[in-house]
């Protein structure tokens, strides 16, 4: 017997096994050369959608920057190439389910100019440290995954400016219209756009100084008619708005936002200084190809997508209406809440809203002959899900009064439709009270702590001592049954 020769067998074995080897299983994994080859071409496909951003970067004649450097991702092969981008018929809006982004023509004066298209692709491929980048909260920046949609190309107000849809989002390129100069990329969210978010663009801006000035927008094929309006001037007529042949809107103003809050000094100036004299916005009215007579709201707020305003009336009293979505804040009734409110969208810069709606949830009657007040929450809706919500009461004069705030709620939204809510209330007559009101379901409304009563209905209205002194804690019943708290910024408001 061959001694050796078995323990050597052993040890073989017992390495075999270390190593996880099955005799049962078969190695079908490609060769060595095998793989070789497809590093070989993945390398190859690389370094080609490197070498074309490169080589268009430097189309201005000048040598490749080191300073450009691929952004996150790679691009996709043949993404970065202007004769591969898609382009929609300019008439497919008319004959489609999906009315949004996907549904606009490729519009502008230089949607032929192979070079700028080149510029802009290649700038968002490579991202040179020179070109300024913008992207609203959430907004993925890297390059595009495959060939993207033309929009727009063309000169607007000295720039050459062009935009493009990649999925669910757009990207704003613009230079200057004599060369690449003064670069920039501005990214935006359009994931679930409609007829109405996805109804325009901002294309250039001016400004005047402050955070005001103005913009000119690109306008979806469906809009016939556009306007502009003051929302501070309820009464006031919109005024029309010239939009070109290719969906370019002249100059239109656009709100200050360089300051906080809404007006609560005379002349529609805040204590803090920051002037809020006018709020202007957009309206437009869709074609009847897709829609009949319908008309929507849309605010500035210095980002690529504007905001959509909507506004949800009482549930009883007059003008109420059954439960329903939000309707386009176009009314008198939509204008007149909106008019206290305005000042306020400011608060929401930058912060990726997709629309914001005010809903008046109740209205009570305030003690000592007061007279009428209205409760309502604003609540901003992110492109994200969640929204920020504001509570106010509003008293038949002067300015609202905050009763609440909440961010990333589901509250005053489509899963959010329970509402409670409370606030400490001087009188005319120099009382105290502490008054809470409640949403459509709500059935009885109880307080503990600092004051303590119950009330049947929507309302409840309690003599406190004065504004501050002990917690006082609100329940109301549902009419199913179902408890819930007043919101309050913290974990209120969310049964």
């Amino acid at each position: 017997m061959d001694t050796a020769g078995d323990s050597a067998g052993e040890t073989l074995l017992r390495a075999l096994r270390g190593s996880g080897f099955d005799a049962g299983v078969v190695s079908a994994r490609p060769t060595d050369l095998l793989r070789r080859r497809r590093r070989t071409r993945a390398g190859w496909t690389a370094a080609a959608a490197l070498v074309l951003a490169a080589g268009v970067l430097a189309a201005d004649g000048s040598a490749p920057r080191p300073e450009a450097t691929p952004a996150a991702g790679p691009a996709a092969a043949g993404a970065l190439d202007p004769a591969r981008l898609v382009r929609v018929p300019a008439e497919a809006w008319a004959d489609t389910a999906r009315v949004d982004f996907s549904a606009w023509p490729a519009r502008g004066g230089r949607t032929a100019d192979r070079g700028l298209l080149a510029r802009a692709l290649a700038a968002w491929a490579a991202r040179p440290r020179e070109v300024a980048v913008t992207a609203a909260p959430g907004t993925a920046t890297g390059p595009p995954g495959h060939a993207p949609q033309l929009l727009y190309a063309g000169n607007v107000a000295g720039r050459a400016v062009v935009v493009l849809l990649d999925g669910d989002r757009v990207v704003r390129y613009g230079e200057s219209a004599d060369g690449p100069r003064g670069r920039e990329l501005a990214f935006a969210r359009t994931d679930e756009a409609n007829v109405t978010t996805a109804a325009a663009l901002a294309l250039s801006r001016s400004a005047d100084g402050g955070a005001g000035g103005t913009v000119r927008y690109l306008l979806a094929p469906w809009i016939a008619q556009a306007a502009t309006r003051d929302l501070l001037r309820a009464g006031e007529e919109a005024r029309p708005l010239a939009v070109a042949a290719d969906g370019v809107t002249e100059e239109a103003a656009v709100p200050r936002t360089d300051g906080p809050g809404a007006p609560d000094g005379p002349d529609g100036v805040e204590a803090s200084g920051a002037a809020c004299g006018a709020w202007p916005a957009l309206e437009l009215t869709s074609s009847p190809r897709i829609v009949e007579e319908h008309a929507f709201v849309l605010a500035d707020l210095g980002a690529l997508t504007p905001v959509h305003l909507t506004y949800t009336p009482l549930p009883d009293g007059p003008g109420a209406v059954p439960a329903r979505q939000p309707r386009e804040a176009t009314g008198p009734a939509a204008r007149a809440a909106w008019a206290p409110v305005a000042c306020r969208l400011r608060e929401l810069r930058g912060g990726g809203v997709r629309a914001v709606n005010i809903w008046e949830f109740a209205g009570t009657e305030l003690p000592d002959g007061a007279g009428r007040a209205v409760w309502s929450c604003t609540r901003a809706s992110g492109w994200a899900g969640p929204g920020d919500v504001l509570v106010q009461l509003r008293p038949p004069a002067g300015p609202p009064q905050d009763v609440a705030r909440s961010r990333g709620t589901a509250a005053c939204g489509r899963f959010g439709q329970h509402l409670l809510a409370g606030t400490r209330w001087r009188s005319p007559a120099g009382r105290w009270y502490v008054l809470a009101a409640g949403s459509r379901e709500v059935a009885a409304i109880t307080a503990d702590g600092a004051a303590r009563g119950e009330a049947a209905g929507r309302a409840l209205a309690l003599p406190v001592a004065g504004p501050q002194g002990g917690a006082v804690v609100l329940t109301g019943r549902l009419a199913s049954g179902v408890k819930i708290t007043a919101i309050d910024g913290g974990a209120g408001g969310r049964d």
